[in-house]
C-alpha cells in the first residue's frame, strides 16, 4: 500500500467507527439514556471518540503486518442501563446499532457506485474504488463487530435475546473477553484466526454489494 493509500483506509477507517459509536449513543437517547449525549458524545468530532489502542495501534499493526485484515474500534459511548425500561433488551438494541449503521453505510456506498457507474459519472475511477473501501471496511465492522465476544457489541446482543437465568450465566463471561480478542487479532505466521475466521464472510458480502 501506498501512503495514500494507506491514509485513505484510515480516514474511512475512522469515520465508521465515530458513526458506529455515535449509534449506540443516539439509539440509548432514545431509549431513555442520555448519558452520551450529556458527555458529548453524540458528534461526529473523533477526538473523544477515539481509543489510542483500538483506534491507532491496531490498524497500524495490522496494515504493516501485512495481515490482510483490517478492524479498529473507538472508545465505547457510555451507557446507564439504569435508565433504561427494560436494561438486557434495550442494551441489546443499542449494541445492534453499530453493526447496523455500518451495513447501512456499506448498502448506501453499494447504491452509489452502481448509480455512479451507471450514469458514468466523471472521475468514477478514483471515486469507485473509494466507495469500494467504504463498503469493505463497513462489513468487516459489522461482521467483526457481531462477534459474540465481550465487548464486541455481539456480547450484548446475545446476552438480551437469551432467558434472564441464561443471560446471568453468559454475562460472567465478559471477563475472558480481551484474552479471546488478542489472541484471535494478532497475526500468526501472516495471517490471524479472526482473519480465518471472518474473511468467507466478508468476501461474500461486500463481492455481493460491489458486483450484485
Amino acid at each position: 500500500m501506498t501512503i495514500i493509500t494507506i491514509a485513505i483506509y484510515i480516514l474511512i477507517l475512522l469515520f465508521s467507527v465515530v458513526l458506529h459509536e455515535v449509534s449506540h449513543g443516539k439509539v440509548a437517547d432514545e431509549l431513555g439514556d442520555p448519558t452520551a449525549r450529556l458527555a458529548g458524545r453524540l458528534t461526529l468530532n473523533p477526538i473523544p471518540h477515539l481509543d489510542m489502542f483500538g483506534s491507532i495501534i491496531i490498524p497500524l499493526v495490522l496494515i504493516f503486518s501485512g495481515s490482510g485484515f483490517l478492524i479498529a474500534w473507538a472508545k465505547p459511548v457510555p451507557i446507564d442501563p439504569y435508565n433504561l425500561k427494560n436494561p438486557r433488551k434495550d442494551s441489546a438494541l443499542i449494541s445492534l446499532a453499530g453493526p447496523a449503521t455500518n451495513f447501512f453505510l456499506a448498502v448506501i456506498s453499494s447504491i452509489l457506485l452502481h448509480l455512479f457507474n451507471f450514469l458514468s459519472i466523471p472521475f468514477l475511477s478514483i471515486i469507485g474504488p473509494i466507495l469500494v473501501i467504504i463498503i469493505r471496511l463497513n462489513i468487516i465492522l459489522a461482521v467483526f463487530n457481531l462477534l459474540p465476544i465481550h465487548p464486541m457489541d455481539g456480547f450484548k446482543i446475545v446476552e438480551g435475546i437469551l432467558p434472564e437465568e441464561k443471560a446471568r450465566e453468559w454475562s460472567q463471561l465478559q471477563r475472558y473477553g480481551m484474552i479471546f480478542l488478542i489472541l484471535l487479532i494478532f497475526p500468526i505466521a501472516g495471517s490471524s484466526m479472526l482473519n480465518n475466521i471472518l474473511q468467507p464472510i466478508v468476501n461474500f458480502i461486500s463481492n455481493f454489494l460491489i458486483t450484485v
